[in-house]
């Protein structure tokens, strides 16, 4: 099994909230607490290390207490510019990456990741959840990567890629279901409005 001081976690906080009005997603409040705050918390025992990807109220976010890192892409490029960020800024073998907006993702999920990873020899280890229409579908911002594979996101970008599974799509990649009987059928959910978010919260 990877160790858990073998992962770094990054929470993706970098985008411009667009659905949400232009709000810093992540400093919206999930029963009580920023959502980012939240997803820190939630985060935090399940790696070794913990840093976030964060473009907007920067000083906010380092009141949290771990590192913060702005976009090494500019323009708001999406969750692959957090990953190259978070690449870059990696001192372990291993990244593993969440959102700042699904509050209730697994507390499992990086042992569960890095268990699939390591049985499968992936680069890339990527969660799998059961979506609206029945069916199950990769959550490609849900992933544990090789820290090696900066190089190749590198090229990727400088090219102009900027789709998660189009880079991913080049790698080994182990597809991990999330779909056990206990499993919260809400744990992949991510709140895109405030109206989703108070939903969330109530459910």
């Amino acid at each position: 099994m990877i160790d858990v001081s073998l992962i770094t976690g990054v929470i993706l906080a970098g985008g411009r909230g667009s659905r949400m009005g232009g709000a810093d997603k992540g400093l919206q409040n999930f029963n009580g607490m920023p959502m980012a705050l939240h997803t820190l918390m939630r985060l935090s025992p399940q790696v070794g290390e913990v840093m976030i990807n964060a473009n907007r109220n920067i000083a906010a976010y380092e009141a949290f207490g771990v590192p913060v890192w702005p976009d090494v892409l500019a323009d708001y490029a999406g969750p692959l510019a957090g990953f190259l960020t978070a690449l870059e800024r990696c001192e372990t073998p291993w990244l593993a990456t969440v959102p700042c907006d699904t509050p209730l993702f697994p507390l499992d999920l990086v042992a569960r990741l890095a268990r699939a990873a390591q049985d499968g020899d992936a680069e890339i280890a990527m969660a799998a959840a059961r979506e609206e229409d029945g069916r199950m579908h990769p959550q490609p911002v849900f992933c544990l990567m090789r820290t090696d594979l900066l190089e190749s996101l590198v090229r990727f970008t400088q090219a102009g890629g900027r789709k998660v599974d189009a880079w991913t799509g080049r790698h080994q990649v182990a597809i991990v279901p999330f779909d056990r009987p206990e499993d919260d059928p809400r744990a992949f959910f991510n709140a895109n409005t405030l109206a989703e978010l108070h939903r969330l919260e109530r459910s």
